[in-house]
């Protein structure tokens, strides 16, 4: 954020439409639409931009006052309007034209609803940088959000001493999706929240979550307008909306399939030392690697966590990379660009294990009886993707069709990706072995489960331990 600065909007020069890029003109022209009283808006802008080089991927972000809506009970608040994660300028300087018909670059831009505090005359500014910082995620990854997302962030938003830590993402409350001449844009408004309701959305699903915030006046209200300074959750608020939660997730499960996690596998049926072993662990300095193919199956899997089908189908092996719900990503796959030596998916055969053992850190730990209850008891697959690199994870119940774990052999294993194939019986008995997960105290670490007679051990780990290379 050190190349940013607040300055006059740049709508102040719409008067000039043809030295003007279009994509800017069409979200402009909507932003005009709420906020015709103010053409030209505060802007935070990239005094560097990126496509010259500049760290900041968002060229600007406008910010309004709104008034908001009394015959709805909406306060009043500021509102922010990202501009960069679509195409602004179509020209290829940053995004890869497409043409009119698909998303215009990744298909949305960031908003989010600010209450304004009594006597403020102008916007924070600190927004912009936590904007900034999603936008950075987005170009570095390559993964785009929807409505119902919900992101970690695990500290004050403001870098205040906040309660509000964590985000989801919903479609903005007023803003209308945009056709520009290099595509579609719709708006995505982050909604700030506790670290109780994160869990909840990650329990039951984002949406739920969402439309209790709108029935909360003082967390979000209709408009889902973010306070900073409120210090309890909506459970605290109304402890009956527990209840509502509780009834979601035994009716609907989870919407949650996957996460980004610290987590290791090991294959305790073989020697460490076997040169033949391929799962995630180092070989000589440099890990096994996840190929292509594996890698859009992982992530199609994760790809599914809004979804909720009468089937869960995990993606052929050999799956290509056309999907119909979202733009196909500019990378081919989540492997570092610095990676020489990639394992290729036809020498990399897929093994039946006899035992494994299960390595998480504190707070993947406490996302197993969540995968188990929201996920596997409603015949869906969960997946844990190392941060560290290409180890994964997938729990896969036995409806779950397109796994290569079988109730013959349910630990199975392609490369260093893992699948295991739990049984209801067996999913049933974890979860009552596996209650006390539900604590967070650090001082309880490490905490070892074993079924012996399944050939399975989890072991809960400190963080310090997946710092090593050799995890």
């Amino acid at each position: 954020m050190d190349d940013m600065r607040p300055s006059s909007g740049a709508a102040a020069h719409l008067g000039f439409a043809s030295l003007f890029p279009p994509g800017l003109q069409a979200i402009y022209a909507e932003c005009r639409r709420l906020y015709p009283d103010q053409p030209n808006p505060l802007q935070v802008t990239a005094i560097v931009k990126y496509w010259l080089g500049g760290p900041d991927p968002l060229d600007y972000i406008s910010m309004y006052r709104n008034v908001g809506c009394p015959a709805l009970d909406v306060q009043e608040h500021w509102h922010y309007v990202s501009l960069g994660l679509s195409d602004l300028y179509g020209d290829n300087r940053v995004h890869e034209y497409t043409g009119q018909e698909g998303p215009s670059g990744f298909g949305f831009e960031l908003t989010f609803r600010l209450k304004r505090e009594p006597g403020e005359t102008a916007p924070p500014t600190w927004p912009a940088e936590l904007m900034q910082g999603l936008a950075r995620y987005v170009f570095q990854s390559e993964n785009t959000f929807c409505s119902g997302d919900h992101i970690s962030w695990h500290s004050p938003l403001d870098n205040s001493e906040s309660r509000i830590q964590h985000m989801l993402l919903t479609e903005d409350a007023q803003m209308q999706p945009v056709h520009t001449p290099f595509g579609l844009v719709t708006f995505l408004q982050i909604v700030g929240v506790c670290t109780e309701e994160l869990q909840a959305a990650q329990q039951w699903n984002g949406q739920g979550i969402l439309d209790l915030l709108r029935g909360v006046r003082v967390a979000g209200g209709p408009w889902l307008i973010t306070d900073m300074r409120r210090g309890e959750t909506i459970f605290d608020i109304d402890p009956h909306l527990q209840d509502r939660v509780d009834k979601g997730i035994e009716t609907d499960g989870s919407n949650l399939s996957g996460v980004s996690a610290k987590c290791a596998w090991d294959d305790l049926s073989r020697p460490p030392e076997d040169e033949d072993d391929s799962r995630s662990i180092c070989i000589g300095s440099q890990p096994r690697r996840l190929s292509d193919k594996d890698t859009e199956q992982i992530r199609e899997a994760l790809r599914k966590g809004l979804e909720i089908n009468s089937k869960s189908v995990l993606p052929p092996i050999n799956n290509q990379r056309h999907n119909q719900d979202r733009p196909l990503s500019r990378k081919d796959s989540l492997e570092s660009e610095g990676s020489a030596a990639i394992v290729p998916h036809e020498l990399v055969r897929t093994r039946q294990l006899e035992s494994v053992h299960l390595k998480f850190n504190q707070e993947s730990g406490t996302l197993l009886p969540l995968c188990l209850r929201g996920r596997l008891l409603h015949g869906r697959h969960f997946t844990y993707k190392s941060i560290n690199g290409d180890t994964a994870i997938t729990f896969v119940s036995t409806g779950v069709e397109g796994a290569f774990a079988t109730e013959e052999h349910p630990y199975a294993a392609h490369g260093p990706w893992l699948q295991i194939l739990l049984t209801e019986e067996f999913v049933e008995k974890m979860l009552g072995d596996i209650q006390d997960l539900s604590n967070r105290e650090e001082s309880k670490l490490p905490r070892e489960y074993s079924w012996p007679d399944k050939k399975l051990k989890i072991s809960v780990l400190p963080d310090t331990v997946f710092d090593s290379p050799l995890q």
